[in-house]
């Protein structure tokens, strides 16, 4: 309560006024958001982390209305760092400048992400295309990336962007050197479309929802207006 009493404090400071909603388990983030969009709100502010804005994005999607994020905590707020908003009042700051980025979106079957699909390597395969597909066999994780994430460690030349158009897949297997080292090998591909099959485990969307396969991941292209730092990543 102390820490959102300061957020509303410092916009209000910024004269940032608006109306804010308090969520709950009694109050679904999708009809907030539509009711909201209805009355004509000129922009949302997601104050949470990646499973936050993850529901907000399943409900802006394809609206011209622009998506602010607020970070709370330390964990899973992958996707704010990733636009470069690393703390409460740097958020607010970067709210009042407004710096407007047109972003892609990844679309797996129904559900939106920003950041990143994520499933473990062992039992999945990869559809590529009609012509191929791929089935690792070692132990590691297997991730489609629309927005770099510092967690996801990739060669200095391979660049992800939430606005090139393009996915990135990254297949991640834990090689054994030794008995006292190991490494990951990578296999990265830049993809528009890919199929993800696991009949015994789920794709994760943005680290923070989980949805069965098989799952059809496709990119949409400029579909979400952000508001974003200037130290962001792409």
């Amino acid at each position: 309560d102390r820490l959102l009493a300061k957020i509303e404090t410092r916009i209000t400071d910024l004269g940032l006024n608006g109306k804010i909603s308090r969520l709950s388990l009694m109050r679904n983030i999708n009809d907030t958001v539509k009711n909201e969009l209805k009355r004509g709100a000129k922009t949302i502010i997601a104050v949470g982390n990646n499973k936050t804005v993850n529901q907000i994005i399943n409900s802006l999607s394809g609206s011209a209305v622009p998506l602010g994020i607020i970070p709370i905590g330390e964990e899973n707020n992958s996707i704010a760092r990733g636009l470069g908003i690393e703390s409460i009042d740097q958020a607010c700051d970067i709210l009042s400048a407004r710096l407007l980025a047109r972003l892609d979106l990844g679309l797996a079957n129904q559900s939106c992400f920003l950041s990143n699909a994520t499933i473990a390597n062992q039992g999945t395969i990869v559809d590529m295309s009609d012509d191929y597909t791929i089935e690792a066999t070692k132990t590691g994780l297997i991730h489609v990336l629309n927005l770099a994430n510092q967690k996801i460690k990739l060669p200095p030349k391979v660049k992800v962007a939430p606005d090139d158009g393009i996915l990135e897949l990254v297949i991640s297997a834990q090689n054994k050197k030794n008995l006292f080292s190991k490494s990951d090998d990578q296999s990265i591909f830049k993809i528009k479309k890919v199929i993800i099959s696991n009949p015994k485990a789920q794709l994760i969307l943005d680290g923070a929802v989980s949805i069965p396969t098989p799952v059809t991941i496709v990119v949409v292209k400029q579909n979400l207006n952000v508001i974003v730092g200037k130290n962001r990543n792409f």
